[in-house]
């Protein structure tokens, strides 16, 4: 029982055993990792049916593989391909991002297989899967026929094919497809392509022409229909040459070679000399024919051709000939291979029979013939004149009429030319026939000066006109100059200009002018001389023209420092030219500076500044040029000075009387400065003075009058001028204005009195002041006077009315009117203008009261300003009237007071 319990027990042990053993089994299963299929469209997954483009960049990150395991593990990527298969990818195992490593070509390889792979590290899933490459426009078009030769017959019809482009290109879609066209550069073209079929024609109203052009180049464009390339629209083209070689037809006649010809028959030709050769040749230059040639008319049976040489020959001698000249009619024709006449042309060939001309012109002189005359004569004859040392006789020995009356002796008739320097002679005659004798004129007389040649050669030329041999002849003349004076002399400039130094020597050298004479021998030689007004202090050598100054001459800048003059240069017989001088004396630094006096006064105010002036005599600077310096103060370090102007100041700390108190302790304020005056010359000048400055403070005068006055202080004179000027300057308005107020009222008021008035010696006169409406009396022994005035104010208390008239009389009353008249029968003129004078004030009274009262017998008159009346003008007569009692009044109101 034991042992049953026991294996029992096993038993139950071993199947325990096993539940763990299955327990574990199933705890420890496995599932493998899987991709997303996320379809061809998107850019992660499992990279089936995955596109990209061919242009695609090395390096680009193109996808990204995803996947994930069902426990949740960490899954890693892995890329591969076939054997021997190209690795364009590369994947990074824990992003499973896929780089692009290799370029892709579509055209080479349009789909690529690759096998990808996940794990989780127990497990391992592999897929095959295709990547699609998608094209790009990178291809150009290719011409498959070209470049390419092509013959062409020239009769080939318009609007005909003549060849048809091929090319191809290997992209696809737009960027496949090709249009063709042709590249003329701006040129005509007899050519026109299709663009989509490539066929090649010829444009419609044209006509190849092998005789025009043989040859046609012709430039094809292929050009794809565009599509996307790296991000840009991009289309692509190639270009090919197709040459086009015309093919020359039987279409065109012959045609003559050097066409007008003309041809000679002399007097010794003989039958058979060959008289001429015409020369044609196919017009179809492809395939040229054999030419027959052959006359048609215009012969008359003495002339004869070679029908394949084309040489005209002569048959019978020249004397037996019936006209000078022959037009004959030659015809050219073209021979088939057969032997027959094809197509032919014409021409004219003009025979002419001439004299032979075998005898050239000739030159002759007083001996025979000759090629060399000379002569001699002088420069510059008159214009016109015939040249008389020359005997030239010119001759051709051609018979004059030739054989046919209608001949005008052409061999004998020839042009004479002279050909030298300039146009300076001319010939005649200029055409002889057969003889004449040859005169030689002056045409440009300026041109023959000896200056220029000393002799002329010419060159005289006889050339005949008609002939084919134009025969000529020359003869050399040689012309010997003699010089004139025809030149005057000639500076080399037409104004010198010299520097010498003050203070030099007499005799001292100061230019040298030059003048040339071209003409020879004395009449070259040239002298000098000068003139003006600033040639005194100069002189001059007559041979050398080198100019000195007198021997006594002393030339100061500071006197003057320029000089101007003529200098004249002149030839044996008077001719001469003239030139300026013009001289500069330097100055020198010869004068010191000068103070007016050694020792100067100055009175400074604190503030302001004293100014001191020196003169140096010098002409110019830097000479004259003078900079101040205080050399001694006394008391020290008081004054600055401006170097420049010669300002002195005092230091900017002295700003009262209370620091200069401080500094000095005299009472008179009065410091002394010593001041150099020092020049910038080389060598440099100086001198010294010594400036006793009074120091003072500002008065209480304002203005440029304060100024002058604290300036002029130790100048009295100065004071007393600008004094004087004030007043003359017064005076000189006064008159002015007087003179133009008195002219004015010369014009305006005429004052002419019936009569004149004359002025006695009288006892005072006693002034009885009526009652208002009354006339006002005026009592003198002798003389009574009527004044009648208008707006005339009494002072007596109240004034008269207006318009009042106050009559004064003597005697008897006068009726109130304008005018004066006086009682006796003499007549005395009003006493001169004398300006009343003011009488003493009164108790009380001040200087400015203006009304003041004259004390009489019978009453007071006081003076009130009268009103004026603005309805009618002031009549000028009663005013003066007015003056004058007023005048009077005064005189005596002066009389009672004495």
């Amino acid at each position: 029982m034991a042992l049953r319990s026991r294996m029992k027990n096993v038993k139950k042990l071993h199947f325990s055993l096993l539940l763990v053993l299955v327990h574990v089994c199933f705890a420890q299963a496995d599932y493998a990792p899987f991709f997303y299929d996320n379809g061809p469209y998107s850019s992660n997954g499992n990279l089936a049916l995955f596109s990209l483009t061919e242009d695609t960049p090395v390096g680009t990150e193109i996808y990204t593989l995803n996947g994930t395991d069902p426990e949740g593990q960490e899954v890693r990527y892995g890329l591969s391909f076939e054997p021997g298969a190209k690795e364009y990818f590369r994947v990074e195992p824990k992003s499973g991002n896929i780089t692009l490593v290799e370029q892709l070509d579509r055209e080479i390889l349009d789909s690529i297989e690759v096998l990808v792979s996940i794990t989780d590290g127990r497990s391992k899933v592999t897929e095959k899967v295709t990547v699609f490459v998608m094209d790009a426009n990178d291809e150009r078009p290719v011409f498959k026929n070209l470049p390419s030769f092509l013959d062409v017959p020239e009769n080939s019809e318009c609007g005909s094919s003549i060849y048809k482009v091929l090319a191809v290109d290997r992209d696809t879609g737009s960027g496949g497809s090709i249009t063709f066209y042709l590249q003329t550069n701006g040129q005509s073209s007899k050519f026109a392509i299709d663009r989509h079929s490539g066929v090649l024609r010829i444009k419609p109203g044209e006509m190849l022409d092998y005789e025009r052009s043989t040859t046609h180049f012709i430039t094809v464009v292929a050009k794809d229909g565009g599509g996307n390339y790296n991000g840009k629209e991009q289309v692509m083209s190639s270009s090919a040459t197709l040459t086009i070689n015309v093919i020359d037809t039987q279409d065109t006649p012959p045609s003559f070679v050097g066409t007008p010809y003309f041809g000679y028959v002399y007097e010794v030709s003989v039958p058979g000399s060959e008289i001429f050769t015409v020369f044609a040749k196919d017009g179809d230059l492809g395939m040229p024919k054999p030419i027959h040639y052959s006359l048609e008319n215009g012969t008359d049976g003495v002339f004869s051709i070679n029908k394949t040489s084309g040489v005209i020959s002569l048959l019978t001698y020249p004397i037996y000939l019936k006209r000078e000249i022959f037009n004959m009619k030659v015809k050219a024709s073209e021979v088939s291979p057969e032997g027959n006449l094809m197509d032919y042309g014409f021409t004219t060939v003009v025979i002419r029979v001439v004299d032979l001309n075998n005898h050239p012109p000739t030159f002759y002189g007083e001996n025979g013939p000759q090629n060399m005359f000379e002569m001699t004569m002088y420069e510059h004859p008159p214009e016109g004149e015939i040249i008389r040392g020359l005997k030239i006789t010119v001759n051709d020995s051609d018979q004059i009429a030739t054989i046919w009356r209608s001949s005008k002796g052409s061999n004998a008739k020839f042009n004479l030319r002279l050909v030298g320097p300039g146009r300076m002679l001319r010939v005649v005659p200029q055409t002889v026939l057969n003889e004449a004798q040859v005169t030689i004129l002056v045409e440009d007389s300026a041109a023959m000066d000896y200056e220029k040649f000393n002799f002329l050669t010419f060159k005289l030329l006889a050339v005949e006109m008609d002939t084919p041999e134009r025969f000529s002849a020359t003869a050399d003349i040689v012309i010997h100059l003699l010089d004139t004076n025809d030149n005057a002399p000639k500076f080399s400039s037409v104004y010198y200009i010299a520097r010498i130094p003050e203070n030099s020597p007499g005799n001292s050298n100061v230019v040298s002018v030059t003048a040339t004479d071209p003409d020879s021998g004395f009449w070259g030689e040239v002298k000098y001389s000068i003139y003006g007004s600033g040639a005194d202090l100069f002189l001059i050598h007559s041979a050398s023209g080198i100019i000195y100054t007198q021997p006594w001459a002393s030339l100061d800048a500071e006197v003057k420092s320029k000089y101007n003059f003529y200098v004249k240069a002149e030839d044996a017989e008077g001719k001469y030219s003239l030139a300026e001088v013009f001289v500069t004396v330097l100055d020198l630094n010869d004068h010191p500076p000068e103070f007016n006096e050694n020792f100067l006064e100055k009175t400074m105010i604190i503030g302001a500044l004293v100014k001191i002036e020196a003169q140096d005599d010098d002409a110019e600077g830097p000479n004259n040029v003078i900079e101040y310096s205080i050399m001694k103060t006394d008391p020290e370090n008081i004054f600055d000075i401006n170097a420049d102007t010669g300002e002195i100041k005092l230091k900017s700390y002295i700003k009262s009387m209370d620091i200069v108190q401080n500094i000095t302790k005299q009472n008179d304020c009065t410091w002394s400065v010593v001041v150099q005056a020092q020049d910038r010359g080389s060598p440099s000048f100086s001198t010294t003075t010594v400036v006793k400055i009074d120091i003072t403070e500002a008065t209480q005068l304002r203005g440029p009058w304060a100024s002058f006055f604290v300036q002029s202080r130790d100048k009295p004179l100065h004071i007393l001028g600008m004094i004087a000027g004030v007043i003359s300057l017064m005076v000189v308005v006064t008159v002015f204005i007087s003179t133009i107020m008195f002219m004015r009222n010369k014009k305006s008021n005429r004052i002419l009195p019936h009569r004149r008035i004359r002025r006695r010696n009288k006892p005072p006169v006693t002034f009885k002041f009526p009652n208002s409406g009354e006339k006002l009396l005026i009592q003198e022994p002798e003389v009574m006077v009527g004044v009648n005035c208008s707006n005339c104010n009494i002072a007596s208390g109240h004034p008269l009315p207006p318009n009042h008239n106050m009559n004064v009389v003597t005697g008897h009353h006068w009726s109130p009117n304008h005018n004066v008249s006086m009682v006796s029968g003499r007549h005395w003129p009003p006493p001169p203008p004398n300006a009343p004078a003011l009488p003493p004030l009164l108790p009380g009274g001040r200087p400015g009261d203006r009304q003041w009262v004259v004390p009489t017998v019978l009453g007071t008159v006081a003076q009130i300003k009268p009103k004026r009346n603005r309805n009618r003008p002031v009549d000028s007569v009663n005013a003066a009237l007015v003056s004058e009692l007023k005048m009077r009044l005064d005189q005596r109101r002066l009389a009672n007071c004495s």
